[in-house]
């Protein structure tokens, strides 16, 4: 199907599906300050040719969900892990596999505990719980975040150039560097987005204290998805993470960075639809 505006809870949220509606569900939550598309469509069909009814989506401030004024985002992380159920009930799925990769791993922790019985199994990718005791991002990584202010949001090329550059950032030593994709995934960022700049609103989004205290009561079966080589969320948070949630299994990515490459895909795939396999 083509992406779709959905309307829930004077919300609109952007919706895209892969496969056949009949088929197990997976529902793909993105990260911070990325939309649906870098779950890159040839990933999703790949996926949904496993025989689920694959399905990505723009979290709010990205894409063309609702935007709200930068540096004021009216919602917190809590509403966000609402979102995710107001997809599933705009498709009329009563439980579903999600695979959450980032801020999007954090807000499936948060549905798995809040929504437990729309649940059938947990994919977190390159994400943690937070427990104060795990290391903070590289420093490379901070200085590159503390720049963001400075880019000129109405620009395409200067936002491309940023994205290079973050990409660059993130990536590990594993991965060949494909520049072309990257400036082409955020061309198309840049011209699907209802306001670019306010991707930025989700360094400002509060909540979920409540829930990663909590990640040792996750009840659906967790596979934890990690690269050795993540400078934003290191390696020791997924260990811990597979450690806290009861019976997770971790998939080590040697030499991977906090990013969904090409050449994981296979890999990842084949954990993914091993695990929710298992959990049907």
């Amino acid at each position: 199907m083509s992406e779709q505006l959905r309307s829930i809870d004077g919300i609109e949220l952007c919706v895209e599906g892969f496969g056949r509606q009949d088929d197990p569900a997976i529902l793909l939550v993105m990260g911070a300050t990325a939309s649906m598309i870098w779950w890159e469509t040839e990933f999703c069909q790949r996926l949904a040719d496993k025989g689920y009814f694959v399905i990505r989506y723009d979290n709010r401030d990205v894409g063309r969900s609702t935007t709200y004024e930068v540096g004021s985002p009216g919602y917190t992380f809590e509403d966000m892990a609402d979102d995710a159920v107001r997809v599933l009930d705009s498709f009329g799925i009563k439980q579903a596999h999600i695979v959450g990769m980032s801020m999007g791993g954090l807000l499936t922790q948060i549905v798995a505990l809040r929504h437990t019985d729309r649940v059938l199994s947990i994919s977190l990718v390159m994400t943690s719980n937070f427990a104060p005791h795990l290391p903070p991002m590289e420093e490379k990584v901070a200085a590159f975040f503390s720049n963001a202010g400075s880019i000129d949001w109405t620009d395409e090329q200067a936002v491309v150039a940023s994205s290079v550059e973050k990409w660059k950032v993130l990536r590990g030593s594993k991965h060949s560097w494909d520049r072309e994709k990257i400036e082409k995934l955020t061309r198309e960022e840049f011209k699907r987005a209802r306001n670019i700049a306010s991707m930025n609103n989700h360094a400002f989004v509060t909540g979920a204290e409540t829930y990663v205290v909590r990640t040792h009561e996750i009840p659906q079966p967790t596979l934890v998805i990690h690269g050795t080589e993540d400078p934003i969320i290191p390696y020791v948070h997924g260990v811990h993470l597979a450690n806290t949630v009861p019976g997770a299994a971790l998939l080590t990515l040697t030499g991977t960075g906090h990013e969904l490459h090409e050449q994981d895909w296979d890999a990842m795939i084949e954990a993914i639809c091993a695990h929710t396999a298992a959990a049907k």
